[in-house]
């Protein structure tokens, strides 16, 4: 079986302009996937449905940090690669570093670049004008956001018996 875990981005991008060679459309989803949940789930699955082959981004340790704050990273960017990479409508994973995807999407010229509802509108989406600057389309997909990792984390929280 083939490991789904890009090396890195050279290897990434091998990858896909093979794929696009057999005329794959390709479609781009990144996120922390700290504690992975149904709302991951259905946004992924979105993602696939609208392509041949999904590629999901996963920040790294160093960059959840900056992005959630530095108590994030409830599991490591190794498990966190891992559990992405088991599921059936992922096709590729890597980690990236970048707080953005614009060096990403710039390398592989995703079809799509798929991001949760919690961007109302493609226009808001942080990429969205280097999408439009290499052929990218941005959508938005995976319904109505009503899970999130924050959410999760802070109802475990009020949980936990006071000392």
């Amino acid at each position: 079986m083939k490991s789904k875990i890009a090396a890195d981005l050279s290897q990434l991008e091998e990858i896909i302009a093979r794929e696009k060679k057999l005329g794959h459309i390709i479609a781009l989803a990144n996120g922390g996937f700290d504690l992975l949940h149904v709302g991951h789930v259905r946004y992924l699955s979105a993602a696939k449905a609208c392509s041949d082959i999904l590629v999901v981004a996963i920040n790294s340790d160093r960059s959840l940090r900056e992005l959630k704050g530095g108590h994030r990273g409830f599991i490591d960017e190794q498990g966190r690669m891992r559990m992405l990479s088991a599921l059936e409508c992922v096709d590729y994973v890597i980690l990236i570093d970048d707080l953005r995807m614009d060096n990403l999407i710039r390398r592989i010229k995703p079809t799509f670049h798929c991001k949760g509802s919690d961007y109302k509108t493609p226009e808001g989406v942080p990429e969205y004008a280097t999408a439009c600057e290499v052929g990218t389309q941005v959508l938005i997909v995976g319904g109505p956001k009503v899970r999130s990792s924050s959410t999760i984390i802070a109802s475990i929280a009020e949980k936990q018996p006071h000392a």
